[in-house]
């Protein structure tokens, strides 16, 4: 079942609070910077426009030497976006997966004065992707507008690059599996390669970046932690909010950072039915 609703919970980093006040409009969540809030997003990367906004120009070139770039536009009606707030120490996130969710980068580009974004790209093989965009868009109110947009991309071969398989240093698993609804809770645990618990740094200002996909429809949801992280004999805890409408299979890229080196692990995800 497609989710129009993409789930943030932000742990370190909050939005700023307030609505535009356009009568008729749906309005992207918000929330004051804190700890332990949580930020409703417009979208789940499945359309390619919500609230007004688009992704647009989204194109691959490559240059002589085999090097590619990542282009795109945020456009509203009145043209492209180029004022954004922080979310995550970033104005935007971008995401590419590839169809079977084997292939997953996480990248952050940079915006050129008319509003495109471009990004350095590699991908191991041809075949079908999704680039999902994630900001928070200052709208004419001075308010800011979370949403995720996201499109299909048809892609050559690349560089070998990496898919996203075991890690030979990190180890992540599910120690508690949230359930359907707005209080649900998913604990990870984190673990050296010897099953001992680690020391997390942070990166993009938390101690795990979360963002998960769903099996069957590709619909994204992106979680951060709640709290710091717990060290348990059963590993590195992490807790996160959620708020999943549907049961589901989830295909989870947990990124954190441990002796300075950031990892990627992939961790499959079952969210239960509600009791």
């Amino acid at each position: 079942m497609t989710r129009r609703r993409a789930l943030l919970a932000v742990g370190l980093l909050g939005l700023p609070a307030g609505c535009s006040g356009d009568p008729g409009r749906v309005e992207p969540g918000h929330a004051h910077v804190g700890a332990g809030l949580v930020s409703l997003a417009v979208g789940d990367g499945l359309h390619q426009t919500e609230v007004g906004y688009s992704l647009d120009g989204l194109q691959v070139r490559e240059d002589s030497d085999g090097d590619r770039e990542l282009r795109l536009r945020i456009d509203t009606a009145d043209g492209a976006v180029t004022d954004f707030l922080e979310e995550q120490a970033e104005r935007l996130h971008l995401y590419v997966v590839d169809d079977r969710l084997e292939v997953f980068r996480h990248l952050h580009p940079t915006m050129l004065p008319d509003g495109t974004w471009t990004a350095p790209l590699d991908v191991p093989d041809a075949g079908a992707y999704r680039v999902v965009a994630e900001f928070v868009a200052v709208d004419p109110g001075g308010n800011g507008d979370h949403v995720v947009l996201g499109k299909e991309v048809a892609l050559a071969p690349g560089d070998p690059g990496d898919t996203v398989g075991g890690d030979d240093v990190v180890e992540v698993s599910v120690g508690e599996a949230p359930a359907v609804g707005p209080d649900g809770r998913l604990v990870l645990l984190v673990r050296d390669a010897a099953g001992r618990p680690v020391t997390l740094g942070t990166w993009l200002d938390a101690y795990g970046h979360v963002t998960g996909f769903d099996t069957a429809t590709g619909a994204m949801a992106h979680l951060h932690p709640l709290d710091a992280p717990e060290v348990t004999e059963d590993g590195t805890a992490l807790s996160f909010h959620s708020d999943f409408e549907e049961p589901g299979d989830y295909r989870l890229f947990v990124q954190v950072r441990v002796d300075g080196f950031l990892h990627t692990v992939p961790v499959p995800l079952t969210v239960r039915p509600s009791a």
